[in-house]
């Protein structure tokens, strides 16, 4: 039963079932590997499934500008959303509302974050800054990253590409867990951080 997969049948026999340990068979040229065996340390690469195949398909035969397009449009949906809901004359528990704040009362890393985008997109920092200061701090640089990324993209633009290390990114996600466990503390000046 051993020689039998249930997904194959059977297992061809290897051929050769047992060799000598000291034995050295001479590694077949790149390209030449016997059919279903694979150089070692190298795995199999799975058949992409359908959908898969299709948004491949379409990714390959859409224009350049179409990624940046939808990437914008996603992001005008944001700002429209924000910009109609006004969230600053919202009740703390208006739908949609944060689960974490509504079941706990903290505050979750992103709590105030679309506050903070309206009193933005209405020219008003100090008070954006109030509401979320690391997202104020990070619109500038996320902003350039997608001009600089769309404008490649679209227009092929070569704008300067900031280098971000793993280190960077670690940096400020701590600094993002630091902020989201300070805002919740009890205890001036962090009560001054609630939202």
């Amino acid at each position: 039963m051993s020689g039998v997969t249930s997904v194959d049948g059977p297992a061809a026999p290897h051929p050769h079932p047992h060799p000598h340990p000291d034995a050295q068979a001479p590694a077949p040229a790149p390209g030449e590997w016997p059919p279903g065996e694979w150089p070692p340390g190298a795995y199999p690469v799975a058949e992409p499934d359908r959908l898969t195949r299709l948004v491949m398909r379409v990714h390959a035969r859409s224009p350049r500008w179409a990624a940046p397009l939808a990437a914008l449009g996603c992001v005008g949906l944001g700002m429209a959303y924000a910009l109609l809901s006004d969230p600053t004359r919202a009740e703390p528990d208006a739908a949609p509302s944060c689960l974490l704040k509504l079941t706990t009362g903290l505050d979750c890393p992103g709590c105030g974050g679309t506050r903070a985008l309206w009193y933005v997109l209405h020219g008003d920092l100090p008070a954006a800054a109030r509401h979320h200061f690391l997202f104020v701090f990070v619109l500038p640089f996320l902003a350039y990253l997608f001009v600089a990324w769309a404008g490649r993209q679209a227009f092929g633009w070569r704008l300067p590409q900031p280098q971000v290390s793993s280190k960077v990114i670690g940096g400020f996600l701590a600094l993002w867990l630091a902020f989201s466990v300070a805002r919740n503390l009890p205890w001036a000046p962090f009560t001054s951080l609630y939202v």
